[in-house]
């Protein structure tokens, strides 16, 4: 399967600006045969964008997010947005589309509120960790970005069927604190899970600058082994293109089984006890 990571830019605030470069992007992976293309986390709105919700969320039957799925064509694209669901409800989401039609949404459930980052005070947290197939043998979730830093999410997307994950994220080098380094946080968090669950991963950060944040790029695909199969350096615009063969993932899974010997009755037994733990009064 042919798939690609989106590196871009995105311009703060405006959606005609962000739509018309998704647009592009999109024709240029077409044009290069990939079957799955990936943009970073909020690509349409930029990485700040949370103040100015009420003004820049839409709807997932907005005309923005029909001209993506009409120009995707065959090919399956993911994009971020700030989505205004039922009862005005926002979320910071991620929506796949193929052959003119939305096919799948992730709401994201880990939201960032430490360091410099805000989505707590502007989003509400999605609450469901899901799957849908893209091509015989591939079944994709999508976690974005610190919903990766949450172990137990990646584990439900694999206990699931997941065998690629997609990681639109929005990383800045200051996003954290002075000694985190994102970075190589990034390299060791998304190489351990390719490798745990012999399950390729693809992810998208964004570059340029908004405000005291720089966004370091670092765009990448992994294989099922953990390893870098393409992207990682550079902070220009690019498409990070790789090709992943599901034999590699048939392999990894067989020499390290860590799906199959997951013990699902084991960790909710566990959990129920920890439950009734957690309701006793002390």
């Amino acid at each position: 399967m042919n798939v690609a990571v989106a590196q871009i830019e995105s311009i703060l605030g405006d959606l005609n600006a962000n739509l018309r470069k998704h647009l592009e992007l999109i024709d240029a992976a077409r044009a290069s045969g990939v079957d799955v293309l990936l943009f970073p986390e909020m690509s349409l709105t930029g990485h700040s964008a949370g103040p100015d919700t009420l003004r820049l969320a839409i709807n997932r039957k907005h005309r923005f997010v029909t001209q993506i799925a009409r120009a995707t064509g065959g090919m399956c694209t993911v994009f971020g947005i700030i989505e205004e669901a039922a009862a005005a409800q926002f979320y910071n989401s991620a929506i796949a589309v193929r052959d003119g039609k939305v096919i799948f949404v992730h709401r994201k459930i880990n939201l960032a509120t430490y360091g410099k980052l805000e989505d707590g005070k502007h989003f509400a947290a999605g609450s469901h960790v899901e799957t849908f197939d893209v091509a015989p043998g591939w079944r994709v979730s999508i976690l974005i970005c610190a919903d990766t830093w949450n172990p137990a999410l990646v584990h439900l997307a694999a206990l699931q069927g997941a065998t690629l994950l997609l990681a639109p994220i929005s990383s800045a080098v200051e996003a954290v604190g002075a000694n985190f380094d994102n970075p190589r946080g990034w390299d060791t968090n998304l190489r351990f899970y390719a490798l745990t669950y012999g399950m390729p991963v693809m992810m998208a950060n964004r570059i340029g600058s908004e405000g005291d944040l720089t966004f370091w790029g670092g765009s990448r695909i992994l294989d099922p082994f953990g390893r870098l199969v393409a992207g990682e350096t550079g902070n220009g615009q690019q498409l990070v293109r790789a090709q992943l063969d599901f034999e590699n993932v048939r392999r990894s899974r067989y020499q390290l089984p860590t799906v199959r010997d997951s013990n699902l009755p084991l960790v909710r037994r566990e959990l129920e006890r920890l439950m009734r733990a957690a309701a006793i009064p002390r």
